[in-house]
């Protein structure tokens, strides 16, 4: 159908433009055609929405990107990915390699039953970034706390699964500390509180300075494959990490460097004395980001008795991307789908 049939004339078109876009703000994006989700190197199947961070007056668009279990259904819950400091959202929770169905997180989870989303961070893949910040952990648990509010709207208004990764896992617990009433569980993996014994902090405090002048730092296929390669070689499949690589630099060749800068410099960024929801800690074996002391006393300090500590063997910093992949959905399943306690002693 020609444009000029559809809305009678150019004029009448531009305003029904623009008011689509001022209700994307707002309300869900209908899926693309299977090619459109190909030329914006996104996967079939999902859906694109957009909510908009309100900061010291101006509007701060934010993508999201959903993909339900089949039939629409979520018998398991909505669970909320949230990533790290050096790569956007899509590339680390829906990553698409054909005859590799765990590349893609989000579909694992779907099939098994739960309503899955992830976003951009501000400052991150499609996401707005215009707004001269370094878009520190405290703007990504702003960022979560927009993303939830949208979420749970379009959900139903039921609690989330929130999970988060590195400092995705920084930004998902200062999230659930400021909103506790918006958190039904909480997973937290490869984190780091204080930075005590961390090799990773140590080498990366060496780059403080240069961090501190720039809200932005570059980034390229060499740096994400140390990601994988840095505390322990061969944890995970290096040509599988090509892919990874092609499809975050297909979004971003340079990200933020505010929560570099707090994971060397400002930490703790967080209270787990303030995180009363249940709370799940994942360690892998080898991630150098935080040692085990430094997540056995946040562990000891999270008030809810619903809480689990887990050493996941085999695995470096980036879990769902090791060998070992199949523990950690695991794991991350179970601790979701967990049944509450029918009695707590109160």
């Amino acid at each position: 159908m020609k444009i000029d049939d559809k809305f009678g004339s150019r004029r009448e078109f531009l305003a029904g433009a623009a008011a689509a876009t001022l209700a994307a703000a707002t309300l869900p994006v209908a899926p693309a055609s299977a090619q459109t989700l190909r030329t914006d190197g996104l996967a079939p199947g999902g859906q694109a929405h957009w909510t908009v961070k309100r900061v010291a007056g101006e509007d701060v668009r934010l993508f999201m990107w959903r993909k339900a279990s089949p039939g629409g259904a979520a018998p398991r819950g909505t669970i909320v990915f949230v990533h790290g400091s050096s790569v956007s959202s899509t590339p680390v929770f829906d990553l698409q390699i054909p005859g590799h169905p765990e590349s893609s997180t989000m579909d694992w989870f779907a099939r098994l039953g739960y309503d899955t989303w992830c976003f951009d961070c501000e400052g991150y893949g499609r996401s707005d970034k215009a707004r001269a910040v370094n878009a520190d952990v405290a703007c990504g648990a702003d960022d979560l706390a927009a993303v939830s509010e949208y979420i749970m709207k379009a959900t139903g208004g039921a609690k989330l699964l929130v999970y988060g990764s590195s400092s995705g896992a920084l930004r998902a617990a200062l999230f659930a500390q400021r909103h506790p009433e918006r958190v039904a569980r909480l997973a937290l993996d490869a984190l780091v509180w204080t930075g005590e014994g961390s090799p990773t902090l140590a080498e990366r405090r060496k780059r403080l300075v240069q961090y501190r002048a720039n809200n932005r730092r570059p980034i390229d296929r060499n740096m994400i494959r140390s990601i994988f390669t840095r505390d322990h070689p061969g944890t995970s499949d290096l040509t599988l990490v090509e892919a990874f690589a092609d499809a975050v630099l297909a979004l971003d060749t340079s990200v933020p460097t505010g929560t570099y800068i707090d994971m060397s410099a400002n930490l703790p960024v967080c209270d787990p004395e303030q995180i009363k929801v249940p709370t799940l800690i994942m360690r892998g074996q080898y991630d150098g980001i935080a040692s085990f002391r430094d997540l056995s006393n946040f562990f000891e300090r999270l008030p809810n008795p619903d809480k689990q500590f887990i050493v996941m063997p085999g695995i470096a910093h980036t879990s769902t991307r090791s060998k070992n992949f199949a523990l950690v959905y695991h794991l991350l399943d179970a601790y979701f789908s967990q049944p509450a306690p029918v009695y707590t002693g109160v």
